[in-house]
């Protein structure tokens, strides 16, 4: 089964990367702390214009939060991400040298930023072996069969880890991902088209 997910995967996300967009290590930190509960195409439009007025971590440390809140306001919960984006920018400008560490127990410890976010910016800035768990990967491995519904994000991290051990994690991370994102979707899932229908747990609740 498991070469079975793996090759449709490759067959039809051929080159998966992360879709935020990104010039700076921090700028990937705070484009993915942003991202919850919104979509990378939303957090793409604001950070645009975010790093555009603050290029450096400097200038987005002394930024006014009234200032952030304009700019991040189309995406959720902006009040306390705009909090957490000048927070996460005077932590790293005074203890990191406005860097961001290749070091777990750190990260974790900015504001907004939990397991999830953590292990998106290891793999991709350190190339780190790592699977983020979001709403789509979480939804694809129950319905795939590789984890449980009622199962922790930690959970499904950990049993998705271990099946694919021999495998590209990050590689395998951003087609999950994307396989959730724009086929197997939360409503109206492309089941027709689908090879891997007859092993999914819900193709009779989806399939029409």
């Amino acid at each position: 089964m498991m070469n079975k997910i793996l090759n449709y995967l490759d067959e039809i996300i051929t080159d998966p990367k992360c879709e935020l967009n990104y010039n700076k290590d921090y700028e990937l930190l705070i484009a993915v702390m942003l991202s919850a509960r919104t979509t990378d195409k939303q957090v793409n439009v604001v950070t645009e214009k975010l790093f555009k007025i603050y290029p450096s971590i400097e200038e987005l440390k002394d930024a006014k939060i009234d200032d952030i809140i304009n700019i991040i306001r189309s995406i959720g919960t902006y009040n306390k991400k705009a909090i957490n984006v000048i927070q996460i920018a005077n932590r790293l400008y005074n203890d990191c040298d406005g860097t961001v560490p290749n070091d777990r127990t750190y990260l974790e410890s900015l504001p907004g930023i939990g397991r999830k976010t953590t292990n998106v910016v290891l793999s991709e800035l350190f190339n780190e072996q790592y699977i983020a768990v979001d709403t789509h990967v979480k939804r694809v491995s129950y319905r795939l069969g590789l984890a449980g519904k009622s199962d922790s994000v930690l959970e499904v991290e950990k049993k998705l880890t271990k099946k694919f051990k021999e495998y590209n994690a990050r590689r395998i991370h951003h087609q999950l991902l994307l396989f959730g994102r724009y086929y197997c979707k939360a409503t109206k899932p492309d089941c027709k088209n689908c090879k891997l229908v007859d092993i999914c747990k819900e193709k009779k609740k989806n399939f029409n």
